[in-house]
């Protein structure tokens, strides 16, 4: 495992050093990385790694999650209330749609089975996207009209809502029929999410002030231990209530950091942000190798010139489901033309729910796998590039 461990951190900082040093986004790298040393490629990475692989991912995802809490001021969030709501689940809806009308045409599967792929390829990337825009945020583009707070958002949200239709879809393409308490669990999800994450970042606060009051400080170091202690406390609530009752634990993450925030001096949550930042170092190459060395190559070497054409074809619906988001709004060309190039990136969800299928039995499981192992290939590199090289130019930076 040491040996394991000690490959991901060195060749993945390398081929990340690499990718930065010819001016491509260090995640390229990262993926590389993973793929070579991957199963299905050398096979140089432990078994007992591997095994715990969605583990680490949403750790690493935590931490993230957790720096961009401590980053997002609540009044911004609220110049972009609707648009942040409807980005969480139009953009991806109209994904879905698109995949539902052309996949039948282009690769022969009946419609369920498209939305079962549709589910699995619609959601946005929150890996590749929250940390630019945690990073857009510091910097001060976009930030008058709270561009990056909304991205970040509707990509926190994205997910529950098209997990939840993904669960359905698969459901009914065995034969079983859409539940209406489903899609009643995406709204519940998110709202006790957010309360929950609320409640605990509120007893947080209370405890640090107590410890204080009572002159026991607490170094900024062990709040960050403690805070992401809760966090993993927060995830495993999630998993306990499964069945019962909907609770989004990653949203519960971000809720509890933006408490945090909110209830903290600027000089703590500031300080407490840069420590997870310098956390999310070690954490990006964990995620992104992993997602690496959870892609197949080999079912993208047979998705053939129709995938690609399926995907960028749905990608088509996706931008008018971004711009639809963003209708009313007083934002310029440039601006919403970067919120569709944001909401491009695929990886996360697409590595841990695209193999499903096929172990499910569906006779589109394989089919399903290899257009999910493309998208990632073509979309996160495509998504991270677009952020990287047109912020500077479609946003407008605060003084």
């Amino acid at each position: 495992m040491l040996t394991s461990l000690s490959l991901i951190f060195l060749v993945g900082l390398a081929m990340g050093a690499i990718c930065q040093k010819i001016k491509l986004p260090r995640i390229i790298g990262m993926l590389a990385t993973g793929i070579i040393l991957g199963p299905y490629v050398l096979d140089l990475l432990d078994p007992s790694i591997l095994g715990i692989s969605a583990e680490l991912r949403k750790m690493a995802l935590i931490i993230i999650l957790l720096k961009a809490g401590l980053s997002l001021d609540l009044q911004d969030l609220k110049k972009a209330g609707r648009s942040a709501i409807m980005l969480s689940f139009v953009p991806a809806s109209c994904e879905i749609i698109g995949y539902i009308l052309l996949a039948p045409v282009l690769l022969g599967v009946n419609h369920i089975e498209a939305a079962v792929m549709g589910a699995v390829l619609a959601a946005v990337s929150p890996a590749v996207v929250v940390p630019r825009m945690v990073s857009l945020m510091e910097r001060k583009y976009g930030t008058k009209r709270a561009i990056p707070q909304m991205i970040m958002a509707g990509a926190s949200c994205d997910d529950i809502f098209v997990i939840v239709l993904f669960t359905t879809f698969l459901s009914m393409a065995q034969g079983g029929t859409a539940n209406v308490l489903d899609f009643v669990n995406i709204p519940v999800s998110i709202v006790l999410g957010i309360l929950l994450g609320g409640i605990f970042g509120f007893l947080l606060c209370l405890f640090f002030e107590t410890a204080y009051a009572k002159k026991h400080c607490i170094r900024n170091s062990m709040k960050v231990i403690i805070v992401l202690g809760v966090s993993f406390l927060l995830i495993a609530i999630e998993g306990w209530l499964e069945g019962t009752v909907a609770v989004s634990g990653l949203l519960a993450v971000v809720s509890m950091a933006c408490v945090i925030r909110l209830k903290s001096t600027a000089f703590v949550s500031k300080r407490l942000s840069e420590k997870f930042g310098k956390l999310w170092l070690a954490a990006e190459v964990i995620l992104f190798v992993l997602v690496g060395a959870a892609v197949d190559i080999r079912y993208t070497l047979g998705a053939g010139l129709q995938a690609v054409l399926l995907i960028f074809g749905a990608l088509v619906f996706r931008t008018i489901g971004v711009l639809l988001s963003v209708a009313g709004t007083k934002l310029n060309r440039k601006e919403r033309l970067f919120c569709v190039i944001a909401y491009l990136p695929k990886a996360t969800v697409q590595a841990a729910i695209g193999s499903v299928p096929l172990a499910a039995g569906l006779a589109c499981g394989k089919t399903v796998l290899s257009v999910a192992v493309l998208a990632i290939i073509l979309t996160a590199p495509l998504g991270a590039i677009g952020i990287d090289r047109s912020y500077a130019s479609l946003l407008k930076k605060e003084a």
